[in-house]
């Protein structure tokens, strides 16, 4: 159950589209993608809190896990979501309780996503975060994508344990080889497909 100090760890993931940038879904391993998610979220969920952006391919899994956990554990899950594409939420979003929806800014896409991806950095004090397949932003831009996330992330949270799962491929990969610190490297990271014990070894386990 809950631990009495719940830590708040910050999710980066998608699942790349084919019709996207091809260096993306080239590289992404779409099981894998599932599958840390799947493991990230059954391993995290009972101790501490999850907060995300609400990406259609990741909120069913993470849904999935609160029920398969039979936990009443909805404290330890929040979603931030733009208010600009309310017509596209999935029915998945009522199953949480704990939904931000922020502002629509100008009528812009690009402007009401950097607004919502900022009070979600934002508003909380994160003692991780993790980074799982993903792509580039809806324009092509990869700022806008996982690797703008990333670097955005740890301006506002340089102490923060930061674990890219290169192994899911896709942006997280090109995050891996080109971003994170080499001191911070780790060939579980790239390797280790038995994501269970690697998020309690290098996520749970340091925090």
């Amino acid at each position: 159950m809950a631990t009495t100090t719940l830590k708040n760890i910050f999710l980066s993931a998608s699942v790349p589209l084919p019709e996207r940038d091809q260096k993306y879904i080239e590289t992404a391993d779409i099981i894998a993608i599932r599958d840390s998610v799947i493991a990230f979220a059954t391993v995290v969920l009972p101790h501490h809190r999850i907060i995300w952006g609400g990406h259609p391919s990741i909120t069913p899994l993470i849904y999935y896990v609160m029920e398969k956990l039979d936990l009443n554990i909805q404290e330890h899950v929040t979603i931030y979501q733009s208010r600009l594409f309310e017509k596209f939420f999935l029915e998945d979003n009522n199953k949480f309780k704990n939904v931000i929806l922020t502002d629509i800014i100008d009528n812009d896409r690009e402007k009401s996503l950097l607004h919502m991806r900022e009070r979600m950095l934002d508003e909380s004090e994160f003692s991780a975060a993790v980074f799982i397949g993903g792509m580039e932003g809806i324009d092509g831009d990869k700022e806008k994508g996982i690797e703008g996330e990333y670097k955005m992330f740890i301006d506002r949270h340089p102490q923060a344990l930061l674990l890219p799962i290169a192994s899911t491929g896709a942006a997280t990969k090109i995050v891996y080889d080109n971003l994170f610190p080499e001191e911070f490297k780790n060939e579980r990271l790239v390797k280790d497909y038995g994501y269970m014990s690697l998020f309690q070894k290098l996520l749970i386990d340091k925090i």
